[in-house]
């Protein structure tokens, strides 16, 4: 394919634009080349600035679970626009989306809406130490919760030890308050509650993970850290701002049958417009001010025409759920395809699925965290993502990222995509 236009819009924007991006992943370092610049979505499909016409497997990163611009996600953004963007004043319509959130998903009473995932989390966290009145949490390898200075924090040289900062800017003080645990060990994150007794304010994590590829919990993992957190007085805060709404009408906590005390949300909430949103029992969030003492606002906070992208899309959701049973046969059918590929092809990968999520790392052993994700060999995934592209498939550009499908693919997409992942895997050999 030719990629000529969106070649020079990248070298225009990094004079502008610092890596000629807005979000790091978007800049195709982990898979060498130049981002493509997307000019048009509709259903399925990408169209780019060269005109070519891609199918889509990140979806926005979630939230496009009906697919791009969706007619009725589309209509209530454009009425609502004509009676005004932004108002910075309370609106019904933050009630409405609000009462159909709490409605749909266990263990939530009352809910707060920001304006991305990253101030979901932040503001979940502080919450927690707020209403515990404890400084330490513990996060995940590999999981990731935006670019809050606490959430940017990488291991030492054991498994349980205190973080250092994984980003210039983050102060030692700040890391010395996030410890660090391994994904789907329970051990680790015993150890640490030891050791830091009456001082963990609470346990964030993704309950399914999507940044280090699709990590599924092992089987009484979530139940362990419930109980662990209920022995504690610790909080558990799940980050569903990938999975919330996605993976079922009440996002993983409906789906493997455990409540946290705190779950944040995004993407899916908002329709594909910037949102986040943390939500939690009545005794939790009435900790929040004006309230309670813990302080978080916004001044774009349920902004209008997110509003009312959300609620079309939860309603939407809400009303037709069979949606996720299609969502899932759709992936379980590309898991298929995609695994008799390889497998006649004898190439080592390991695909994992969960819903509408899924994900390829190339390697003989079972991924079940950062460490075995990072087995992967990159080099062959970065000539698989050039080689899908090339064939009209974007994947994500990392393998690091879990894919995300959308309702909008038809049978006939995914076969696509499983011809030109043969044709790739025949060029290969």
């Amino acid at each position: 394919m030719i990629y000529k236009r969106s070649s020079a819009l990248f070298n225009e924007a990094k004079k502008y634009i610092p890596g000629g991006v807005n979000s790091p992943v978007r800049a195709f370092n982990a898979v060498g080349g130049d981002p493509i610049f997307v000019k048009k979505a509709k259903g399925a499909y990408l169209y780019d600035e060269d005109d070519n016409k891609l199918i889509d497997y990140i979806s926005s990163w979630g939230p496009m679970i009906l697919g791009h611009a969706h007619p009725a996600v589309v209509k209530a953004i454009v009425e609502r626009t004509k009676d005004g963007t932004s108002f910075g004043i309370p609106t019904a319509l933050e009630t409405e989306i609000a009462k159909l959130a709490v409605s749909m998903v266990p263990g939530i009473d009352k809910i707060r809406f920001v304006n991305s995932g990253t101030e979901a989390c932040m503001s979940a966290v502080r919450l927690a130490r707020g209403y515990t009145k404890k400084d330490k949490i513990i996060k995940f390898a590999g999981c990731y919760h935006g670019h809050s200075d606490s959430f940017l924090i990488q291991a030492g040289s054991g498994a349980v030890t205190f973080g250092e900062p994984n980003s210039p800017g983050v102060t030692k003080g700040t890391a010395k308050d996030t410890l660090l645990a391994h994904y789907n060990n329970l051990e680790s994150v015993e150890k640490l509650v030891e050791e830091n007794k009456g001082d963990i304010a609470c346990i964030i994590i993704e309950p399914v993970a999507g940044n280090m590829g699709c990590i599924l919990p092992k089987k009484g993992f979530l139940e362990g850290l419930r109980q662990i957190c209920d022995n504690n007085e610790i909080l558990l805060v799940f980050d569903e701002v990938m999975t919330g709404f996605r993976l079922a009408p009440g996002g993983v906590q409906e789906l493997l049958g455990v409540e946290a005390d705190i779950v944040t949300f995004g993407k899916v909430v908002g329709g594909g417009l910037p949102v986040g949103a943390f939500a939690g029992k009545s005794d939790i969030m009435n900790h929040l001010s004006p309230d309670g003492p813990v302080y978080q606002a916004g001044t774009l906070s349920g902004n209008p025409l997110a509003m009312a992208a959300g609620y079309t899309m939860l309603k939407e959701l809400n009303n037709n759920r069979e949606i996720f049973e299609s969502l899932d046969k759709k992936t379980a059918y590309l898991h298929e395809g995609m695994a008799k590929v390889l497998n006649d092809a004898n190439i080592d990968h390991q695909i994992n699925r969960i819903g509408s999520m899924i994900s390829i790392h190339f390697c003989k052993d079972p991924v079940m965290d950062f460490e075995t994700a990072a087995h992967g060999n990159n080099p062959k995934f970065k000539t698989y993502f050039h080689g899908m592209l090339d064939r009209g498939v974007y994947m994500p550009p990392s393998a690091f990222e879990s894919y995300f499908l959308n309702d909008a693919l038809s049978y006939e997409d995914i076969d696509h995509t499983v011809n030109a992942l043969s044709e790739f895997v025949h060029e290969l050999k």
